[in-house]
Formats: C-alpha cells, sequence, structure tokens
C-alpha cells in the first residue's frame, strides 16, 4: 500500500522534509542562545550599573579587553586628558541625529592612560570638516566612567574606512589607538563618561546606559521555528495518509469490477425439460 512512498515524486518531498527539519530545529536554537544572550546581558546591565564608582584598576588593565562580567559598572580616575591625542568617532547617532563621539585619552601618574568618551557632539553639514567639540578640562581632572568593551569588527560589526579625515576613526579599538599614542600604555577598553570634577562651561552630551533589551520576540521565533517541524511533519502525515487511502479505495473498486466480471462471464447452468405424461 505505501510503496508510493519510492515513486521519484515522493522521494523528492521525503528529501526535502528530512533536509528542512534539521535546519528548523537549528534555527530554532539559534533564537533561543540569542534570547539567552540577551537575558544574560540584561542582567548584568540591571546588575551592574547601580554598583557605586570602585578603583579604575579594579575593572581595567593594560593589554587585556575589559571582562563582559565587569561592563557597565562604574569606575573613577584622576588624570590629566591629553587633547592632543583626542579622536571623534564618526557616524554615531544620539536621538536619530548623526555625529561625533568624542574620546580622549585620560593620563594617570603611572603613565597610563584611559581612553574617555566624553560624549556625543553633532556634526556639521560638511562631514569632513571638524565639529564644534567642548574643550576638556585642563589640569588634573577626576572622572566617573562606566566601563565599556573596546569595539571590534566582531563585536560592533562597524568596518574601518581609508581616507579618513586626521584625527577621526569609525571604532574604539583601544590598541590600535594606543598605537597612535606613544609615551603611555592604554587601558583595554575604555570608559564612557558619567561625571568629572571640576565640570567644564560648556560639555558634550553625555551618554546614558541603555534600556533592557526586548527578549520577548527571540524565545517566540525559537518557539516558532519548532511548531514549524511539528506541523509539517503533521502535514506530511496527512498527505501520505490521503494517498494511501484514495489507492484504497481505487483497489477497492478495481476489486469490485473484477469480481463484477467475473461473475457477468461465468455461464448459467441449462434446466433439463420436464417430461410431459402420456
Amino acid at each position: 500500500m505505501y510503496r508510493f512512498l519510492l515513486t521519484p515524486r515522493w522521494i523528492a518531498l521525503n528529501l526535502l522534509v528530512i533536509l528542512l527539519i534539521p535546519v528548523m530545529i537549528k534555527l530554532g536554537f539559534w533564537q533561543y542562545h540569542r534570547y539567552e544572550g540577551k537575558v544574560e546581558r540584561n542582567d548584568r546591565l540591571s546588575a551592574n550599573r547601580d554598583h557605586a564608582p570602585v578603583p579604575l584598576t579594579d575593572l581595567f588593565a593594560v593589554d587585556r579587553d575589559l571582562p563582559s562580567a565587569d561592563q557597565w559598572r562604574q569606575a573613577t580616575a584622576t588624570g590629566v586628558y591629553d587633547t592632543t591625542h583626542e579622536v571623534l568617532v564618526r557616524q554615531r547617532t544620539n536621538d536619530n541625529v548623526i555625529g561625533f563621539y568624542v574620546v580622549t585619552p585620560l593620563v594617570l601618574p603611572d603613565n597610563t592612560a584611559l581612553l574617555v568618551n566624553r560624549g556625543w557632539v553633532r556634526s556639521t553639514d560638511d562631514a569632513a570638516a571638524r565639529p564644534d567639540v567642548p574643550p576638556a578640562p585642563s589640569g588634573q581632572v577626576t572622572v566617573v566612567v562606566r566601563a565599556r568593551p573596546t569595539e571590534t569588527y566582531k563585536r560592533s560589526g562597524i568596518h574601518d574606512r581609508d581616507g579618513l579625515p586626521a584625527g577621526q576613526v569609525m571604532r574604539i579599538e583601544s590598541a590600535k589607538l594606543g598605537e597612535q599614542m606613544p609615551g603611555y600604555r592604554v587601558y583595554g577598553g575604555y570608559g564612557q563618561l558619567v561625571d568629572e570634577t571640576p565640570k567644564p562651561a560648556k560639555q558634550a552630551t553625555l551618554l546614558g546606559t541603555p534600556d533592557p533589551e526586548d527578549i520577548g520576540l527571540n524565545l517566540a521565533y525559537a518557539v516558532q521555528w519548532w511548531l514549524f517541524v511539528v506541523g509539517m511533519l503533521f502535514m506530511w502525515y496527512k498527505i501520505v495518509r490521503r494517498e494511501a487511502a484514495e489507492l484504497e479505495a481505487e483497489l477497492a473498486t478495481l476489486d469490485a469490477d473484477d469480481a463484477g466480471g467475473a461473475a457477468a462471464a461465468e455461464p448459467k447452468a441449462e434446466t433439463a425439460p420436464v417430461a410431459q405424461g402420456s
């Protein structure tokens, strides 16, 4: 009855089902792992952003990126801004307006430096022109920053570009920027400015902490992919059963026709004449 499954049409359909099942299962787990990652980041954000500031070296180290567990924690440091090596990070938005991040090394007494993102400034109509950047405070400054990891391409998805105007970069990549700042060693990662003392007369727009990410969609997508697997198997089963039922009905009809034909072809027995009395 089920030999039709070995016909070319059904072999192709069966192979398609066999191929799609692991693909859908894998896509479901991919969405589920994204859900788990967002849950972890949200938990870390909620736990770390309310921590009291700690000394810089409790979180940061030279030649080592910031550990994931320390992201968004606050650190404090005292040093002098090196405005000579200040850079502007291109194509950064604030309230959907394109501008620059202002990143200035803060040089500490031990001849190490932390890259400090002092905030956002609006770009000019000419992308190659330097925007109006509020100057960093001169002399000794004490800062409170939020710990952020270095921006690699893999982590940020931001490509490098050639031919940028002097003093402009695409990413806050501490190791790469540190190579351009001779005379001191640069900590891995960077600090997002929260507060500084003394306060400047004019300041770039400070950046806040992000809101927790929406995690419901990824979990829903994971369940959806797995339901597709169940639904596809159910539909495959229904199609197979319908095909088998139709074949069974055809065979039953053929058997009935063969039985009827055989009965019609069978010769009838002759009845002997009844003798008449004389």
